[in-house]
């Protein structure tokens, strides 16, 4: 009899500290509720096997603490928040190139010379007024100035390119730099799941390593894999290493020629390999996007400057000579609209007659005529710039608009994901109650079970005691 009383109370005093151990994991739920990376932890209660005739006296044992983590929503979140950070980059940044190509601008019109839509289309006007008094110093002088600011616009245009570059660039280095540190962070975390047995139950280890990954993935692609100990090796677009256990694979970055290079830890170019993320917008920027726009833009100095130089070539200037110096100059066709210039040419020299008729404006006005003619690609100067700018704009549009969509599928995927693995403050105080109620009714079950134990040894008798 005594011995039946004394296994029900070591049943129910190992109940207690089953149920306290119970109470701790629900106290440090609802303490790290808003910690970024935890996730509900939940501790599960096992029964022991109860047979009188093989002395098992049966009770409830703790468990093993299980983690509501999904890999699957997190690694959801993590494509969402890569794709996002890649059009939030690219849609950045491509505004701010679009203000100078931007037609629709209030500063843009045939009547200004603020932009080089205005600034072409001034230079054209000033030669048909020229072609009326081709002698006028004025009207020469006038040709001569708008020249020299379809130059300066040129410049301005690819000014704003080649700053949006070297920014992407800069940009790049600085999150390459960022990069590491997380690397670091997950190297370091992976150390501590190596050095201790018990760390792969660490709630708090796991939400800290789950909250670096998240935040690697808005710079850059990368893919897990994690081992039954907690550690997480990273690698780049699943092929590079980044992280193998307690080792970093640092990145790095090479701006020595035009097409920017990431390097990984043996100095092998993973460019290619970077498609998300802040990094894979910067990349995306400055290899393909930006570049594109200046060959459009180059094309366009280059074809205006030749034509132009061309149809003066062909007339004679206010001496009746022909000209022996060109209008325009650049240095080689890849960087024409950052080197255009009016040349040394005096406003005397400017071809203003053709060779027919000297003195007259015959040349002026050809050159006028070009304004409309389809000179570059089947367009017109004009309309080949205003195709750039169409362009700038698409590609802003949609790098706004995937920025939208993917903002959207973000919070819906981390919306899922704590509704699913997060912690809920009611569902914590209905379990905390329900334990309570367990644990009160172990008590009283223990102060029942001691005063049947006293009766008990009342009844035997002192000798027996």
């Amino acid at each position: 009899m005594t011995g039946s009383l004394s296994s029900a109370l070591l049943n129910s005093a190992q109940a207690i500290s089953v149920y306290e151990r119970a109470f701790n994991v629900i106290q440090n739920n609802i303490a790290n509720a808003n910690t970024p990376g935890y996730v509900e932890q939940d501790q599960t209660l096992e029964a022991m096997p109860f047979d009188p005739n093989s002395q098992l006296s049966g009770g409830v044992a703790a468990g093993p603490v299980l983690s509501s983590r999904s890999q699957y929503l997190e690694q959801n979140v993590r494509t969402q928040q890569s794709l996002l950070g890649y059009a939030q980059q690219r849609a950045t940044d491509l505004g701010q190139v679009q203000q100078i190509f931007d037609l629709s601008s209030p500063s843009t019109s045939t009547n200004s010379s603020n932009d080089l839509s205005g600034a072409l289309s001034n230079f054209f006007n000033s030669f048909s007024q020229l072609s009326v008094n081709p002698n006028d110093p004025t009207e020469r002088q006038s040709a001569l100035e708008a020249a020299q600011q379809v130059a300066q616009r040129f410049h301005q245009s690819a000014g704003v390119i080649l700053q949006a570059e070297n920014g992407a660039d800069s940009q790049a280095a600085a999150t390459v730099q960022t990069i590491n540190g997380y690397l670091q962070q997950i190297a370091a975390l992976n150390q501590q799941y190596a050095s201790d047995f018990n760390a792969s139950q660490d709630a708090g280890l796991d939400a800290q390593m789950n909250a670096t990954l998240e935040n690697l993935s808005a710079l850059v692609n990368f893919s897990t894999i994690q081992s039954a100990n907690g550690q997480v090796n990273v690698y780049l677009n699943g092929e590079t290493p980044l992280v193998i256990g307690a080792n970093e694979y640092a990145l790095s970055t090479d701006f020595s020629s035009p097409q920017t290079k990431i390097l990984d830890s043996q100095g092998n170019n993973v460019a290619s390999e970077i498609t998300g993320g802040a990094l894979g917008g910067l990349l995306s920027e400055k290899n393909v996007t930006l570049p594109g726009y200046m060959e459009t833009l180059n094309t366009l100095a280059r074809t205006f400057a030749d034509q132009v130089n061309n149809q003066l070539s062909q007339g004679l200037d206010a001496s009746g000579n022909a000209p022996t110096v060109n209008l325009f100059s650049y240095n080689q066709a890849s960087d024409a609209a950052a080197t255009i210039a009016v040349t040394g040419i005096s406003a005397n020299q400017i071809a203003a007659a053709s060779a027919g008729a000297p003195g007259g404006g015959g040349n002026a006005v050809a050159i006028s005529q070009m304004a409309t003619a389809p000179l570059v690609n089947g367009m017109s100067f004009t309309q080949y710039f205003a195709g750039l700018g169409a362009q700038v704009g698409q590609d802003v549009s949609q790098a706004e608009a995937d920025q939208t969509t993917y903002q959207d599928l973000l919070t819906q995927a981390q919306q899922t994901r704590s509704q699913q693995t997060g912690v809920s403050l009611d569902a914590e105080a209905a379990k905390l109650i329900q334990y309570q109620q367990a644990y009160d009714a172990v008590g009283k079950l223990i102060s029942t079970l001691s005063n049947l134990t006293l009766n008990v040894i009342n009844l035997i008798g002192p000798e027996f005691s």
